[in-house]
Order: structure tokens, then sequence, then C-alpha cells
């Protein structure tokens, strides 16, 4: 029988005193974040259920400090001997690390705790109508016209925690559960083909619909089945929401203190300057608790705020740890990023964007392309010069009205160059499948397609 939470929580309040007494017994400071999780992952295939897996994981990751050095080390067992060979392991790599000077333990003895009952809600769901939910979305789906097969799905219920503790006395805890549902199906007719799928998040399994995504999938592979390219030209085009997040994300570095300490963030001179269209607003909002990157506190213990960091499209603020912090001689604004096995870092929580002025028949107002599905994403792109080429799918549209599908298309331009070409910004917010960011569609002018 496992043990009750309270019970749990006492335990790894223990085995973190003992990590970190042997760690300021050694003259070092150090941090301890302890991540575990719960998963239960249904897939399935022919109408039977092919994989019905549950998993769990707990793992310990050390950063320990000692003379300006930086040392690191995680362990999977939580035995007394495997704690105390990570901290040694620690120290160890510390030693034959150079001084940062930046680097330091903050002096942070918060008690946080996030809101369990609004993050990690329980409720009584059996088994068995998950089960039913992930035949449901395959054997419906592969009955539909022209559905050759539904190579990808799945249901999942995943709860997971983090506990910080560190040698100053800071003891933070998170805790939350996400239900998700998905699929990627193949259609064909003739010699054409497409496959695109849909997902949808919740914190509840009994806010997940499968209808929903068996009917948005098939109508996105129905809806390019026949897409062809269009003449090579310049375009006004409008990312779905799904695109517009992944491309924002893509350059999301243009923020990070961490490339700017490391000198390979194009805008690190550039606080205080234009560096979009000045009807641009980006923030970033982890409190938010409708979204999935909701945050109380980051990798440090750090509290969490919203943060704004284009506003009349002038650069803010970059996102900071205590470590760029230091170095750019500035505050942290509660972006420290850091994993068991990785360094510390920075990243985004929840990035938003406000709506803007125009309304859904003046955004769609002539022509136009919407583009629904991006590939090459990564490879594709420079974050530094801001370059990208990414092959594209979509449609033409006029006046809001879809009058031909696109495929084989190439979507080529300059990231950062574009922010200067926004032409509206739709008055409507929409959050992403995955409900990490809330952006409104933008409308790009100007924008080079190779057909």
């Amino acid at each position: 029988m496992s043990a009750s939470p309270k019970t749990a929580e006492m335990d790894t309040a223990q085995m973190a005193e003992q990590v970190l007494d042997q760690v300021t017994r050694a003259g070092a400071t150090g941090d301890l974040i302890i991540d575990e999780g719960e998963t239960l992952s249904l897939k399935a295939r022919d109408g039977e259920l092919e994989e019905h897996k549950v998993s769990s994981s707990r793992i310990f990751g050390l950063r320990v400090i000692k003379d300006g050095h930086i040392g690191t080390a995680y362990s999977e067992a939580a035995d007394t001997d495997a704690l105390g060979s990570m901290v040694g392991q620690a120290l160890t790599n510390a030693s034959f690390a150079k001084i940062e000077v930046h680097e330091n333990i903050l002096p942070n003895s918060d008690h946080l705790k996030t809101d369990v009952d609004l993050l990690c809600p329980q409720e009584q769901v059996s088994i068995e109508q998950k089960i039913e939910m992930a035949l449901e979305i395959e054997s419906e789906l592969t009955a539909k016209d022209k559905v050759k097969n539904v190579p990808y799905n799945g249901v999942q219920d995943i709860t997971s925690q983090r506990h910080i503790f560190s040698s100053a006395g800071l003891n933070a805890l998170t805790r939350s559960r996400m239900c998700a549902s998905y699929a990627y199906a193949l259609v064909e007719d003739g010699e054409n083909n497409a496959m695109q799928g849909s997902s949808q998040v919740s914190r509840l399994f009994s806010g997940l619909s499968a209808s929903s995504v068996i009917d948005k999938t098939y109508e996105k592979c129905i809806g390019l089945l026949d897409g062809k390219p269009v003449p090579s030209k310049h375009y006004d085009v409008i990312f779905d929401t799904e695109c517009q997040v992944s491309a924002f994300g893509v350059f999301a570095m243009m923020f990070s203190g961490k490339a700017a300490k490391d000198g390979i963030n194009p805008m690190r001179d550039k606080l205080g300057q234009a560096i979009a269209d000045s009807r641009l607003m980006i923030y970033d909002h982890p409190l938010n608790v409708d979204g999935f990157g909701y945050h109380l506190f980051d990798a440090e213990g750090t509290a969490t705020k919203k943060s704004e960091l284009v506003v009349n499209g002038c650069l803010q603020t970059l996102i900071h740890n205590s470590a760029t912090a230091s170095y750019f001689d500035t505050e942290t604004t509660g972006h420290a990023s850091r994993g068991p096995r990785s360094t510390l870092g920075v990243s985004l929580h929840q990035v938003g964007i406000p709506a803007g002025s125009e309304d859904l028949p003046t955004l769609h107002s002539g022509e136009y392309l919407e583009l629904t599905d991006l590939t090459g994403l990564h490879s594709g792109a420079n974050a530094i010069s801001g370059n990208f080429s990414f092959g594209a799918s979509g449609y033409l549209c006029k006046d809001g009205e879809r009058i031909q599908a696109v495929r084989g298309i190439t979507v080529a331009g300059n990231f950062y160059e574009m922010l200067n070409k926004i032409s509206m910004i739709g008055d409507q917010q929409n959050w992403n499948e995955s409900r990490s960011a809330l952006m409104p569609s933008i409308r790009f002018s100007d924008v080079a397609i190779s057909g």
C-alpha cells in the first residue's frame, strides 16, 4: 500500500534533509529538485487496446556550489547509499568546474505550495471509461470515409510533482494533473494522401471529448487531402493557433537572459528599443491558472509573477534566473529552469499576447494564406539571425472563405523582420491545444511563399 500524501511529504523532507546536511558538512551550499510522476497511457489499434501502461518515476537532482565551483548529479534511487553517492558525485564534479561568480544558492527560506484541489483535482473515473474513450477515438476515426488507419492515438492521465529544497531553507512543492487525448489519422484518395492530428488537455478526464478529437482530426485530414501549391509570390499570412505558437516558440531565445550572457541573443542590446510593430504586446503570465504553463515558483524557488516582455513594440526585459540577473546587475524575473539532470537555465512559462482591435471579418478581409501545418521548425530556423524556411500547408482564403487547400509550399523570411510587418491583430485570444500559450490571430503582410 502506498503511503499517504502527508506521510510521503515527510519522507521526502527527511531525504532532502539528509542530502543537504551532507552538502553543508562538506562546506558547500546546494539545492535539490525531486521530480515524481505517475502516468497512465492507453493506445488502440484495429479496434482493440494495443497499450495499457502504468508507469511511475522519481528522480533526485542535486546542484552544489563550493568556493564558486558548480557541480550537479542525479539519482533515481532513494536509499541512503545512493543519495550519499549523489552528493559525492556532485562535489567531485564541482571540483573540476571553473569558477562561476554569478551563480549562487539564493537566500530563500520560503515555504511555497500550490493549490492541490485546483491543479491536481481528483474524480471518480474508472479505467474502463478511459479505455472506452481510447477505443472510441481509434475505431470511429478508422470507420470514416477515406481513412486508411489511425497510427497515432492515445489517452493519458498524468500526475506530476516537483519538490525543491535548498540549504538556505527553501521548501517549495507543486502537484499537477493533466488528462489528454490525441489522434493522427492517415487518409487516402487515389494517389492523394494526408496525415493530420489534433489533441486536447484537461485537468479532469471528464473535461475530454472523444468526438471533439475525432471530428477535428478528420476535418483537418480531409481539408488538406486535395491540396496543391500556389504560385510563388508574397502573401498576407495568418498562422493558425498551433502554428503561431510554434513559430514564436522557435524564436523564444530572443527573450533569454542566458543566451544574452552567452553572447548569442540578437536582442541583448535592444532593451528599451522598438523591435516590433507598435501594436504588439507580449507577456509571460505563469499565474494564469487556466493554462498548463502555470508556475507558482521557478526552478530556484523564486515566486513568479506576470512579466511584460514587449510593450507597444518595445523590448522591456529579458527573462532571468539569479545567475543571469547577477551578470547583468538586475533582478531575477522568476524564469529559472532546471531539470534533475540539467544545469541552471531560463525558460518562459506561459506566453500571452493581448487581443488587438480587428474583428474576424476585418482580419480575414481580402486574400491571404491560412497556414495550418509547418514542418522543419527547428532544422529550418536560425534563432540568432531570425531567418527561417519551413515546409507548410494550409488554405488560400478570400474574405474568410477557404477557396483552395494548399500543400507543398515553403514559407521563408526573417522572424524578427516579420514582427515589424504585422498588418492586423485579432480581437479574440485563443489557447493552443496544450494550453501553454494564449494569443490572438496575427496577420503578417508581405511573406514570401514558394510554390
